[in-house]
């Protein structure tokens, strides 16, 4: 199964708050948004810049987008994608959505992960805001 992706522009981060902590406003911006609350945490993925430096979090993500929709009962889309990456030793955070899927990578493994990408066969699409011409 060859995937197309997309690299979503910016740096992201995955922090990690109490699970009781109320929605906080910082988190609201970028392309990107997850938010999970279970009973040990509330996790948010979210644009990097607007994360406060007291806030528990992993920073430096980049995230690669699928090129979806996938119906939910697809099998194998994440396995495909993913297993270029395990085999070049690149750590993923997997995202899914009712469309599709997001893999975060590290900024500091992005090269290695979008070479093992290509040689697996899967295409980096361009950003179409990058791609638009100015009338």
């Amino acid at each position: 199964m060859k995937i197309a992706f997309r690299l979503l522009p910016g740096l992201f981060a995955v922090a990690r708050l109490a699970p009781d902590a109320p929605m906080p406003d910082w988190c609201h911006h970028g392309d990107l948004i997850s938010i999970t609350r279970t009973k040990e945490e509330l996790s948010i993925v979210c644009a990097e810049p607007p994360v406060p430096a007291g806030v528990v979090a992993e920073r430096g993500w980049r995230i690669l987008k699928l090129k979806g929709p996938f119906p939910l009962n697809t099998v194998g889309v994440l396995a495909a994608f993913a297993a270029p990456l395990a085999a070049a030793g690149v750590s993923v955070l997997p995202i899914g959505t009712f469309d599709t899927d997001y893999v975060l990578v590290h900024s500091h493994q992005l090269d290695r992960a979008l070479a093992a990408l290509a040689a697996a066969g899967h295409l980096l699409e361009p950003d179409p805001r990058r791609s638009r011409r100015s009338s």
